[in-house]
């Protein structure tokens, strides 16, 4: 077998004069290949991969790999930390281990003997490995751990008939197991933390690219404490227990800052709580990576390059409206303008522009904040929704005057936010005059690249739901979801907007003016070149971004 200097200098990875190295002793070696990776000659992923190729086995790159948490809960946490392995997964009856050290022989076999299962190894890189304890075994074994603990406190109180569910907020255990519930949903790439009350227990589950997934349970008893902590760090009022309230509050993370929009909702059995989570930075915001075809993009980029008029964004929460908003804003934010914000929170922290957080207990509410920046002699506003009269009033007469509005509405499609607005009593002539464009947006999951595949045609099925079939018929090929460990078996990894992008022309206007109904005015976009979300959803089927079945679930 060679020795892994050999495998090194044939990978190109170590310089021919380390040939010395190959009479060394086993322990020899590894000492020195150690200090060759300390003193940058090598990188750990250099080793590892020479490792795998020795040892003859498969080389995972844990930094993307959907790790199995029943895998790695099948072992004590301590037994795989002192032995530097990790449980990652099934391979049929086989339990799936990465080691960074694949001739540990005892390691092996207390692994073995630990989960009662036959192992298949697979080698990772020492730093993949540490990152991936930190993600799976810290939270999730300290997680268990103190519901364990929390659970065996509450009996013991019950016990002794001292157990009071009101004073729960100061105990050390509660904060550390609502902080790690946030910690891990952080590193997650989670969108939404979701706690539930159940009879017997309280359900956690993590909205990860729009499909939820349980990943905690907690004991009963510990729910008052839970509730009570979120409910402070978040500015709600802990005795209103009888109607829905809303907060926001922030953490770090990594060296970031991240805010997240609590909203309670009463239950029968006790208040729900959902924590949306929004990341605060910015480096992502480019409009490259808003997946805009070429048509809706030349529609919206002659839009927003304007100097006054309103642009809305327009779809049901969590469809993607702000980060589009705020991608625009990143492309139009310059020194020479003045760019502010009226924002219920402040959702992305952006450097250059004036950001202002409304406050309605201080009277700072989207109106009055309006009313105010209006005096500050703005260039570009944007008001994170528009929800009554006198907030779409201001709006559309700061758009009249010489600003440029971005603005977010609920609607269904992009014609609607046209008959939307004028029923909120604004005047039809006034929308008319002030509205530019109208984006409305879903977020659809996309096909993972590393196992997607193509699919044959149903034509009979494809054709009644309106899928252009000549494009088939000229070559063009589908693909569909198939499943990997990359994705967990479920074919989708990462999710894109589908686009409904509609210019308000002249033609438009007149009937914003004569009142015409949504229908009409669809009727006419569309006429215009208008894709509609679905046509948008085929058009990105066709590139091989996503599946008709995906394009069908988030569009009507």
């Amino acid at each position: 077998m060679a020795s892994l200097t050999e495998i090194l200098i044939l990978h190109g990875a170590l310089p021919i004069e380390h040939l010395d190295l190959i009479s060394a002793t086993p322990a020899a070696e590894s000492q020195a290949i150690e200090t060759l990776v300390e003193e940058g000659v090598l990188s750990s992923a250099q080793v590892a991969k020479a490792r795998a190729a020795r040892a003859g086995i498969q080389l995972v790159d844990l930094t993307d790999y959907p790790v199995d948490r029943q895998a790695a809960a099948l072992v004590n946490p301590t037994v795989l930390r002192r032995h530097h392995v990790l449980p990652i997964g099934f391979e049929g009856d086989h339990l799936l281990v990465a080691t960074a050290d694949p001739d540990d022989l005892p390691a092996i076999d207390d692994v073995r003997a630990a989960s009662g299962r036959a192992l298949t190894l697979v080698m990772a890189d020492p730093a993949d490995l540490d990152a991936a304890f930190n993600r799976y075994i810290r939270a999730d074994g300290e997680l268990s751990d103190l519901t364990a603990t929390l659970e065996e406190e509450r009996a013991q109180e019950a016990a002794a008939s001292t157990f009071d569910t009101e004073i729960l907020e100061d105990e050390a255990p509660i904060v550390r197991f609502v902080n790690l519930l946030v910690s891990q949903a952080i590193q997650d790439n989670a969108s939404d933390i979701h706690i539930e009350p159940g009879e017997h227990e309280v359900r956690v589950r993590y909205r990860i690219d729009g499909v939820l997934h349980e990943m905690q349970s907690a004991p009963k008893a510990i729910q008052a404490g839970v509730i009570s902590r979120l409910k402070i760090m978040s500015d709600i009022d802990i005795a209103e227990r009888r109607k829905p309230q809303d907060g926001r509050m922030s953490v770090s993370h990594g060296g970031r800052k991240i805010d997240l929009r609590v909203a309670t909702l009463p239950t029968v059995w006790g208040e729900k709580v959902v924590m949306r989570i929004l990341d605060n930075t910015s480096s992502s915001l480019s409009l490259e990576n808003l997946a805009l075809m070429p048509r809706n993009f030349e529609v919206f980029k002659a839009s927003y390059t304007k100097p006054y008029g309103m642009i809305l964004v327009t779809g049901p929460t969590g469809s993607g409206k702000s980060t589009t908003l705020y991608t625009t804003l990143n492309t139009v934010s310059r020194p020479e303008i003045n760019v502010i914000t009226v924002e219920d929170p402040v959702e992305y922290r952006m450097a250059g522009i004036n950001q202002v957080q409304v406050n309605p207990k201080a009277g700072l509410t989207f109106a009055s904040a309006l009313r105010s920046i209006l005096r500050s002699d703005p260039d570009v506003v944007l008001l994170g929704e528009i929800r009554d009269h006198e907030t779409a009033q201001i709006a559309i007469e700061a758009a009249l005057t010489g600003h440029l509005v971005l603005s977010t509405l609920h609607t269904n499609d992009a014609p609607s936010a046209v008959t939307r607005v004028t029923e909120m009593g604004i005047e039809p002539f006034l929308v008319s005059s002030a509205l530019d464009c109208v984006v409305a947006q879903r977020l659809a999951r996309r096909l993972c690249e590393r196992c997607k595949a193509p699919v044959a045609p149903d034509v009979q099925w494809l054709e009644s739901i309106g899928f252009p079939l000549r494009a088939l018929e000229q070559g063009a090929t589908l693909f569909g979801p198939v499943g990997c460990r990359a994705c967990s078996n479920t074919g989708y990894r990462g999710r894109m907007a589908l686009h409904e992008v509609m210019a308000v022309s002249e033609e438009i206007e007149r009937l914003t003016v004569e009142r015409a109904s949504s229908a009409e005015i669809a009727r006419v976009a569309r006429e215009q070149g208008m894709l509609t979300l679905r046509e948008d959803g085929w058009a990105k089927c066709l590139a091989g971004w996503t599946s008709p079945e995906e394009v069908l679930r988030v569009v009507a």
